[in-house]
């Protein structure tokens, strides 16, 4: 293939690679056979997987598909299983405290936020009343969908302290949890005389950088995400170019055919050389970036391309 067949460049839509809007993604028999699962067992499901293979995507796609609530939390090394539930500012409180009039209280419930988990569980009781009126966080993404069911995305959870996944086990399992500071008892919604009860699907990601605690790993479906293929690669590739610029014409078949036959080229590669493989986002890069230069796997910047996107040196060349 040359150049000059390339596809023109076009932009609408990739000026935000990670979007994470839920519009796109390719749905495995596996993965929907486990997302089926975790919501038949009332589990969470845990996906395991390279970075970049797609794993916080499906949290958001699940939601979007279905009209649910959604929510997210990036686990950092200081997050804790509570800041996924409630979160209190007590900075705040002491300020307040120092300053208010003799003889009057402080409404503790007016410095909890409610955590991502918690607005899942109860959208209700997480928004308070008119003292303690509270904003869904989500509330652009989340307006016109259902209520009562909802998709709660905890992402990189193997980058927390090992003691948070154990912290969660009981309001995962329960739907329940007591807010410390005011005694507020949360659990799910009880629907009334012909509601319909809502559904909750948490979704947890590991990249394996740290190992999990079995006790956690016994209360989850697990989904293991195998690497794609050449063949998926281009499923995947058409998927995202015909939800951002409404085509995927037959010169973009053929350049996403090239660049999926150098991934895995580069991926085989690069384990023999003890590297890193490159993932399924970055074949995606590596395409968006071929189509706006106008670059192929023939044309003379194509190796350094390949670096740039796919193999990313990992260590000072010679």
């Amino acid at each position: 293939m040359t150049g000059e067949g390339l596809p023109q460049p076009v932009t609408p839509h990739w000026d935000a690679p990670d979007r994470h809007d839920g519009r796109v993604y390719l749905m495995h028999q596996r993965i929907k056979l486990a997302v089926d699962v975790a919501l038949a067992t009332g589990r969470p499901l845990l996906l395991r997987g390279e970075p970049g293979s797609g794993k916080s995507s499906l949290a958001a796609h699940i939601a979007f598909t279905r009209r649910w609530r959604y929510y997210e939390q990036v686990v950092t090394s200081r997050t804790q299983g509570r800041d996924l539930l409630w979160t209190y500012d007590h900075v705040r409180r002491l300020g307040d405290a120092q300053i208010r009039r003799p003889g009057t209280e402080l409404d503790d419930a007016a410095y909890v936020t409610p955590g991502p988990l918690w607005w899942a569980f109860n959208p209700l009781s997480a928004g308070g009343d008119r003292e303690t009126k509270r904003v869904d966080p989500r509330e652009e993404v989340n307006r016109g969908r259902e209520q009562h069911s909802a998709v709660v995305l905890i992402d990189e959870i193997d980058k927390a302290d090992p003691d948070m996944p154990n912290s969660l086990l009981v309001p995962l399992g329960s739907h329940r949890f007591t807010v410390q500071e005011t005694g507020e008892e949360v659990g799910k919604h009880v629907p009334s005389e012909g509601e319909e009860p809502g559904r909750h699907l948490v979704i947890i990601t590991t990249n394996e950088e740290r190992e999990l605690p079995q006790a956690f790993l016994r209360r989850c479906v697990v989904l293991m995400l195998e690497e794609p293929d050449q063949t998926r690669l281009v499923k995947i590739a058409e998927k995202h170019f015909q939800t951002a610029v409404g085509a995927f014409t037959a010169a973009d078949r053929a350049l996403a055919e090239e660049l999926a036959d150098a991934l895995v080229e580069t991926r085989t590669y690069a384990k023999q050389q003890g590297l890193r493989p490159p993932s399924t986002a970055e074949f995606l890069d590596a395409l968006r970036a071929c189509k706006e230069l106008m670059i192929d796997t023939e044309h003379p910047d194509w190796g350094e391309l390949k670096k740039l996107t796919l193999l990313k040196p990992q260590q000072p060349e010679a």
